[in-house]
């Protein structure tokens, strides 16, 4: 946080702050409410991204397969949550053990539990949050995962100028979040 503080210039730029704004929202939003930041990020464990898969081409269907498959063998066999996948993105009501068994992974202080809600509102899952935080999937993977969809637009359409600048804001948030659950268990979490 102090290097971000250091490259202020006269104005001070939040947007080029990611790890002030984590330390922010943990002290004004989240370190009083630590179960309902708990409970909000349970909720994507019940529309998880990874449960809805392209049925083609099949290309994408392998992609998908290759980065999501081994985060819910990972979520079935550590945690005990069997999850139900989907193709396309018609809702699926996932089985309420599997909500639960993913719940109580999630850590108990303040600094994970915000790290692991930016990461999750980053990546649109909080099942490669808590592969993350767990240390079975590293950074890398994680962002990789992210953006398999995407990726495989560019692959196929190029690159989109704004949305690849909004893609690297996102991504200093991510490493910021990244950042804080390293510092929380270090032995977790390895970061580009």
């Amino acid at each position: 946080m102090a290097s971000e503080w250091v490259a202020q210039a006269e104005t001070i730029d939040p947007v080029t702050m990611p790890l002030t704004r984590i330390a922010n929202s943990v002290v004004e939003g989240v370190i009083d409410r630590v179960e309902l930041v708990s409970d909000d990020l349970a909720k994507y464990f019940e529309t998880d991204l990874l449960f809805y898969r392209a049925g083609h081409p099949e290309g994408l269907v392998a992609r998908e397969a290759a980065h999501w498959d081994p985060v819910l063998f990972w979520a079935a066999q550590t945690l005990g949550a069997h999850f139900i996948l989907s193709e396309g993105v018609m809702h699926v009501k996932q089985p309420d053990e599997a909500v639960r068994a993913a719940r109580a992974a999630l850590p108990g202080d303040a600094w994970s539990v915000a790290a692991l809600h930016m990461v999750t509102t980053l990546t649109g899952s909080a099942l490669l949050a808590l592969a993350l935080a767990q240390g079975a999937r590293d950074a890398d993977q994680v962002w990789a995962a992210a953006h398999v969809d995407e990726d495989w637009n560019i692959d196929q359409w190029g690159v989109d100028e704004e949305a690849a600048a909004r893609r690297a804001t996102r991504q200093k948030d991510f490493q910021a979040a990244v950042t804080v659950l390293a510092a929380m268990r270090p032995s977790a979490v390895e970061g580009p």
